[in-house]
């Protein structure tokens, strides 16, 4: 198992800043606004040979309110998990008395706390950081997690001190100190199915990874908009594992006022791109919004692969259930080879079939496709339903062949493709999807005119032909 480093503090000193650091990924918003982390957020990262699991947590505060409360017990529970604790502070606002109650609070822990003293760039080391041996905590590291300047040096002195115990390998002696990039992408594994719950908020989106997880992995509030950054999180259910990404709640551009919101929002489509299947949650109370029809259309036009949620199930009356269906197929018919559940993310309910969408949908979406089966769907269809002619030249189209993967695309080639109609092409689309029972997943279709091989080629007279050619002259000249 890998050890443990939970990284907390107070609001906006750094914490998200260091572990996007820590694990050269993005994954961890960021902004110069307070209490702007609210969930645990999990991420890998290696110095050396030495691999750890890194724990980012919300900012503690002596706020009252529920969801400060919500967030600090987030906060408990990652110490709970951990082996090592990183208690980072501002070296440019020094020490408040909220950096002595939450070294207070960490001391019954028993965990290895080390101090670390942020944004030190461009300030005197040792003045800045005394105020923080009256902690206690020993000696803080100086950092400055933005550009990685000192952690790697802070992760190999931790690593040699504490992890070493926990891993096989050693820590080289010698690392460079730049070694740490905050750009370096952070991947998944190849087998991970990465799935986005997506909606507007409040819609429970934050209920179901609880409840798919069994615990209270992010913060649930009737609140809307609790969930502000897009929270990874790994599952594993029957066997198969999955990348869950919790996201925050997008509404209607024009409701959207807060920076931050405006943040969350631009993660939550990051995530929909980055997905290899996206889960739409609809309110089943609600019904189906713009909002709704908006989002469920970037998802398709993103080439992602999707089912739809339609939650809060429970708390309909068994004799408006028929009525909701009819609603759902009248206002989603451009996505009939979508399929929608019914689930009640509080109670568990339909979460199984859910599932079974969802991993039906991933292998439509990254199946093979053959050359000769696609042709044949081809001809098929354009019999049944020929082109349209064009200057009374009849669109001809040959063969087809896959051209990609998540989404399927299906390259066609023939003569005269570019004047095919849109219409013509979502047909052909379609046909494919029915053809080959492809589910939960857009199938894109490419026209390509098939170049003439004999265009601008001049052929180039044999010796015979010359001398035929010589003895015609001569007679005309004559």
């Amino acid at each position: 198992m890998l050890p443990a480093i939970a990284i907390v503090g107070r609001p906006n000193v750094g914490k998200s800043t260091l572990f996007n650091c820590l694990t050269r990924s993005r994954d961890a918003l960021v902004a110069n606004d307070p209490g702007l982390t609210r969930d645990r957020q999990y991420g890998t990262g290696k110095v050396g040979h030495t691999p750890y699991l890194v724990i980012d947590t919300g900012g503690l505060t002596d706020d009252p309110a529920d969801l400060s409360r919500l967030t600090a017990e987030q906060t408990l529970t990652a110490l709970r998990e951990t082996d090592i604790t990183l208690f980072l502070l501002d070296a440019r606002q020094g020490l408040t008395p909220i950096d002595q109650e939450i070294a207070a609070r960490l001391r019954p822990f028993g965990t290895s706390v080390v101090v670390v003293a942020n944004k030190i760039d461009g300030l005197d080391e040792r003045i800045v950081t005394a105020d923080f041996h009256a902690l206690g905590l020993g000696d803080p590291w100086p950092i400055a997690a933005v550009h990685g300047r000192g952690v790697t040096s802070m992760m190999a002195d931790i690593t040699t001190r504490f992890l070493a115990s926990k891993q096989e390998n050693t820590f080289p002696s010698t690392v460079e100190d730049n070694s740490f990039d905050p750009q370096y992408p952070n991947q998944d594994r190849p087998s991970d199915i990465r799935v986005a719950i997506i909606g507007r908020p409040n819609v429970g989106k934050s209920t179901l990874v609880n409840h798919l997880l069994g615990e209270t992995r992010v913060v649930v509030h009737d609140h809307p908009g609790t969930t502000r950054d897009s929270i990874a999180v790994p599952l594993t259910r029957a066997g198969k594992s999955y990348i869950l990404v919790d996201t925050a709640g997008i509404r209607r551009r024009a409701r959207v006022s807060e920076k931050i919101e405006k943040f969350s929002i631009i993660k939550s489509l990051q995530s929909i791109e980055a997905a290899d299947v996206a889960i739409m949650l609809i309110d089943a109370l609600e019904g189906v919004t713009d909002q709704d029809l908006h989002l469920i259309g970037f998802i398709v036009d993103t080439g992602r692969a999707l089912v739809i949620g339609v939650n809060k199930w429970d708390a309909i009356a068994r004799n408006s259930r028929r009525k909701i269906h009819a609603t759902l197929e009248r206002k989603l018919p451009f996505v009939d080879f979508i399929p929608i559940h019914s689930i009640s993310a509080r109670f568990g309910a339909g979460i199984t079939p859910l599932f079974r969408s969802v991993d039906a949908a991933w292998k439509s979406a990254s199946r093979g496709l053959s050359t000769p089966v696609l042709t044949n769907i081809l001809h098929d269809a354009v019999a049944r339903h020929p082109p349209p002619l064009v200057r009374r030249r009849r669109i001809k189209l040959r063969y087809a062949h896959q051209g990609g993967r998540k989404p399927p695309v299906i390259v066609v080639h023939g003569n005269q493709t570019g004047d095919v109609p849109e219409s013509y092409r979502r047909y052909l689309a379609g046909a494919f999807r029915q053809a080959l029972r492809l589910t939960g997943t857009p199938v894109r279709v490419e026209l390509r005119t098939s170049e003439n091989p004999y265009k601008g080629r001049k052929n180039l007279l044999t010796p015979r032909q010359l001398r035929k050619r010589a003895r015609l002259f001569k007679h005309v000249k004559n």
